[in-house]
């Protein structure tokens, strides 16, 4: 029989719901904020103060300028190559070193594993890390983006204890059938850790997405410069005025205002996008490839 919920019971979950409303209308607001700025008119924009629940007028000219720019157009082409690139060789390398920490026969597994969490709380510092790069003659290439950031500790101890947690049965009787180790790993490891790889995708593919840091110190090409490194010239340098032509330097300015969220929804919209096919198996992977204590 269910017992029926308590006076204070109930005021917790209306404090609680409360709670969470407003923590999410908080979350919402400023992606619901660029949506609207970059479909309102620039003019009306502009002159408009206060928070911005509607369109003011509506214009599609910041996205028409987004489109027609080469510069934004080149910068999506390299992020889809550096986030192609880029989860083939975090999978690959990462499934790889996952397995092998994950065998309980692999000699000094506990000071291999101990060894490489050390590299999460300390590194060499960023100059070493430059100079590195640029001696393996990766400087001003994507592959500065990609084989620096190859495999990532943290994604690495949450497969590798996915990985642990697939039962010894399995893995002998794929030996006593002539299984090798490649064999194990990609028909009997990864197909059962599924959820896993799909947390991998998404954790490494927004990672590849939202880089611009490394981009920034190691490219020198503007033709080889991702999306958002050339988003943070637009939003921190307000380098619009080039890509605003045939306008007075009045309405200039203000098709600039609205240009930049129309530039920012566009760099947002793909992971928005994907986000929802891959959520159904986040909270099942990242439980799965959960560090045990």
């Amino acid at each position: 029989m269910l017992q029926q919920r308590t006076a204070g019971e109930r005021i917790f979950e209306l404090v609680n719901f409360a709670f969470l409303l407003v923590l999410m209308a908080a979350t919402m607001y400023p992606v619901y904020y660029s949506a609207i700025a970059s479909i309102s008119e620039p003019t009306d924009f502009v002159a408009h103060r206060g928070l911005l629940l509607l369109p003011q007028g509506l214009s599609l000219d910041a996205y028409s300028m987004v489109f027609s720019n080469n510069m934004i157009l080149r910068g999506y082409g390299n992020t889809l190559i550096v986030v192609g690139m880029g989860l083939l060789v975090n999978l690959t390398l990462t499934s790889l070193g996952a397995y092998a920490l994950s065998r309980k026969s692999l000699y000094y597994r506990r000071p291999l594993t101990l060894f490489i969490v050390f590299t999460m709380f300390f590194s060499g510092g960023l100059i070493p890390f430059y100079l590195t790069v640029k001696g393996a003659g990766l400087g001003n290439t994507l592959l500065a983006l990609i084989i620096p950031q190859a495999i990532n500790t943290f994604n690495l101890i949450i497969m590798r204890t996915a990985f642990e947690a697939i039962p010894d049965s399995l893995e002998e009787s794929a030996k006593i059938d002539g299984a090798n180790d490649f064999v194990i790993l990609f028909r009997i490891m990864i197909p059962i850790s599924l959820p896993v790889i799909a947390v991998m995708i998404l954790y490494y593919g927004v990672s590849h997405w939202n880089a611009w840091f490394h981009a920034m110190i190691f490219l020198r090409d503007r033709e080889l410069y991702p999306l958002q490194l050339i988003l943070r010239e637009i939003l921190i340098s307000g380098e619009t005025a080039g890509m605003v032509t045939g306008a007075e330097s009045a309405d200039t300015a203000m098709l600039g205002e609205t240009l930049k969220y129309g530039a920012i929804m566009v760099a947002t919209l793909p992971v928005l996008c994907v986000y929802p096919f891959l959520q159904r198996f986040f909270v099942k992977g990242a439980l799965l490839g959960a560090v045990k204590g």
